[in-house]
């Protein structure tokens, strides 16, 4: 690897992540050995490691490094969980999560981006992934229930087979709000019950599909 990467890819955990409050050992750990550039449009793009999202073609971006730590923090991971993803995308989150995950089901509607991530995840030996083409709102549910359930597009609303798909005890981390803001919303389940608190402000592409919003 240059030796310009991983100087790039290390200030990114320091200056981006560290500096603005992300603390988690073991997060930090797999944002810096994960190869953002290997996931970007093209592969090596030079500005992988700036402190905003890219796209990736399709009308999809790379999110943020900041919000993928944000994200994937909230999701309080030890290392044991089966993890849902909605929203393969570049399959860069994804490789985080089988950084701090026992195993990790994603969903991607897209099937060139299915194919993409697909070969970019095998090339980092993430063993632990299975991807699927299918309706992310309607989730995974032949392999539910989920311990943690993290969606990376913004939704009108929660919907709800991901909260059914949400394990006792589980997680849910999703945007939600309008088509262009949202709000990082994180639901809890605790027995019947589902508690929702509010992070912060976001900005995330649509999430389309039965639950979410219509594609055009």
């Amino acid at each position: 690897m240059a030796d310009y990467l991983l100087e790039a890819r290390n200030q990114m955990v320091d200056r981006q992540l560290a500096a603005r409050g992300i603390h988690d050992p073991r997060l930090l750990a797999a944002m810096r050995k994960v190869p953002r550039h290997l996931f970007c449009d093209p592969p090596g793009h030079p500005e992988a490691y700036e402190d905003y999202p890219l796209p990736i073609g399709f009308g999809q971006t790379i999110s943020q490094p900041y919000m993928v730590a944000a994200m994937t923090e909230r999701l309080r991971l030890t290392g044991t969980e089966r993890v849902l993803e909605i929203g393969t995308g570049s399959g860069y989150q994804t490789a985080i999560l089988a950084e701090l995950a026992a195993e990790v089901y994603s969903v991607e509607r897209i099937p060139e981006l299915v194919d993409r991530a697909g070969e970019t995840l095998d090339g980092q030996g993430c063993g632990n992934v299975r991807i699927r083409v299918g309706d992310g709102t309607l989730g995974w549910p032949e392999q539910a229930p989920f311990d943690r359930i993290l969606v990376t597009a913004g939704a009108p609303r929660v919907p709800p087979p991901l909260t059914q798909q949400l394990a006792g005890g589980g997680i849910l981390v999703i945007p939600v709000g309008g088509r262009f803001m949202q709000e990082l919303t994180v639901v809890t389940r605790r027995g019947d019950k589902l508690d929702e608190d509010t992070a912060m402000g976001c900005t995330f592409v649509k999430l389309i599909g039965e639950e979410g919003w219509d594609e055009v």
